[in-house]
C-alpha cells in the first residue's frame, strides 16, 4: 500500500481538483484508491441534517467511498482555520484518531490520498500543525502549487519545509488558479529547474 499527503502553496490553490485528477489517474491504472480528508471547514447543514463540504463530496464522488465518518473525522461549520474552528466547537483534534482512521483505509486500498487543509503550516491545534499530521502518518507529499504571480517564491518556500520536516517530496502539481499568469511557462520552468521532484499533473485554468 502506498499513501501520499496532499498539502498546497496556498489555500484555495485546487488542492482537492488536483487530488481528484491523481485518484483518476491511479483507478484508471487498475490501482484500488481511497481517499481521506482529516480535517474539513467551512462545512453547511443539509435539510436531512447531514454536514455537506464540498472537498469532501469531491473525494467521494471519485472513489465511490460511503464511509465519511472514517474518511472525515473531523468537520466544522465555519470556513476559518481548523485550529479556530475547533476551539470554537469544543473539539480536541487528535493525530491518533487520525492515523487510525488511515490505517483502517490502508487495509482495503492499494493508494490512500490524505489530503490537508490549508497549506504545510496551517494550524491543527494551538500546537500543531499539518505538517505534524503528515509527519505522524509517515507518508511522502504531493505538493500542489498555485500558478499565480508569487508562486515561485510560496512553492520554493514550501518545499524547504518539507524537507526540513524529514519527509520525501514525491512530486508536484502545476495548477492554474488565474486565467492568465504572465509569463507563465517561464515561470514553471524556474518551479521544473528548482524541485527535484517530478511534475506529476500539469492543470489548466477550468475557471
Amino acid at each position: 500500500m502506498q499513501g501520499y499527503f496532499v498539502t498546497g502553496t496556498d489555500t484555495d490553490i485546487g488542492k482537492t481538483h488536483a487530488a481528484v485528477k491523481l485518484i483518476e489517474r491511479w483507478r484508471a491504472e487498475g490501482q484500488r484508491v481511497l481517499a481521506m480528508k482529516p480535517v474539513a471547514s467551512g462545512c453547511e447543514v443539509l435539510p436531512d441534517g447531514r454536514w455537506s463540504n464540498s472537498d469532501v463530496e469531491r473525494l467521494v464522488a471519485a472513489t465511490g467511498q460511503t464511509d465519511l465518518e472514517l474518511m472525515n473525522p473531523y468537520r466544522f461549520l465555519p470556513p476559518i482555520s481548523p485550529h479556530i474552528a475547533a476551539r470554537q466547537a469544543g473539539v480536541d483534534i487528535s493525530l491518533e484518531v487520525i492515523g487510525a482512521h488511515y490505517r483502517r483505509l490502508a487495509e482495503s486500498a492499494d493508494v490512500v490520498l490524505v489530503e490537508g487543509a490549508g497549506g504545510w503550516l496551517a494550524p491543527l491545534t494551538e500546537c500543531l500543525f499539518m505538517k505534524d499530521l503528515a509527519q505522524v502518518l509517515r507518508l511522502p507529499v504531493i505538493l500542489v502549487v498555485g500558478m499565480r504571480l508569487g508562486c515561485i517564491n510560496h512553492a520554493l518556500l514550501t518545499v524547504r519545509a518539507i524537507e526540513a520536516a524529514g519527509l520525501p517530496l514525491a512530486g508536484w502539481v502545476a495548477n492554474r488558479v488565474v486565467p492568465e499568469q504572465a509569463a507563465y511557462a517561464e515561470n514553471l520552468a524556474t518551479l521544473q529547474a528548482h524541485i527535484a521532484a517530478p511534475l506529476l499533473l500539469e492543470i489548466p485554468y477550468e475557471g
